[in-house]
């Protein structure tokens, strides 16, 4: 019987395969097929793995929000310590911005998994939105400490601020996915509403 470390790389070789075609291609084209071909491997094993395409997304899913953590775990320490609430909530939206292969390929395909589960009943049964939920509360946890701090308008409420800058991280990242905008401008308007959250950086 093969590995779990075998098991593991097999997945992995195959999410990369889809991510490849659905940020080449668009997610439509991502078929079975399309993927197996991609990744190297045969239709079966593919399946193997995911009996559906919407089980090979989450799965897809989980694994870029893995490297994403791991990326964002990278920017904090590379901080000056300790850090400042305000570098922690940049550090945080930062990452969630597509300003690079890795996180536009997680934007493209997290995008994706909401509008299709809109209409795919398995996608929108899973509990997809558990990274923008955990990120949302680690939001809400800084803005809640730099208000106790002092750091934060007093008048702030942290659990909304979190939604707030969330839902406009997720806008401007869409635009910048798009071609609207340049990921700088993106983090300029980041950071011109952060600054009047912000008492002082």
């Amino acid at each position: 019987m093969p590995r779990t470390a075998d098991h593991a790389q097999r997945r992995a070789q195959i999410i990369e395969g889809l991510v490849r075609v659905a940020t080449r291609d668009g997610v439509h084209t991502a078929t079975m097929r399309a993927v197996a071909a991609e990744s190297g491997v045969s239709v079966r094993l593919v399946q193997y793995y995911f009996e559906t395409k919407a089980q090979l997304m989450l799965g897809a899913l989980r694994y870029l929000e893995q490297r994403s953590h791991e990326r964002w775990t990278a920017r904090l320490a590379a901080l000056p310590s300790p850090p400042s609430h305000r570098a922690l909530v940049d550090a945080l939206l930062a990452e969630a911005l597509p300003t690079d292969e890795a996180s536009r390929a997680f934007h493209i395909l997290w995008t994706s998994c909401a509008m299709l589960a809109m209409t795919d009943p398995e996608l929108a049964a899973a509990p997809f939105a558990e990274g923008p939920e955990l990120l949302e509360g680690r939001l809400a946890d800084v803005l809640r400490q730099a208000q106790t701090d002092g750091a934060l308008d007093a008048r702030a409420d942290p659990s909304v601020e979190s939604v707030r800058l969330l839902a406009l991280s997720h806008g401007l990242g869409t635009s910048v996915l798009v071609g609207r905008r340049t990921p700088e401008s993106a983090m300029e308007v980041l950071g011109y509403h952060l600054e009047r959250l912000f008492c002082h950086t």
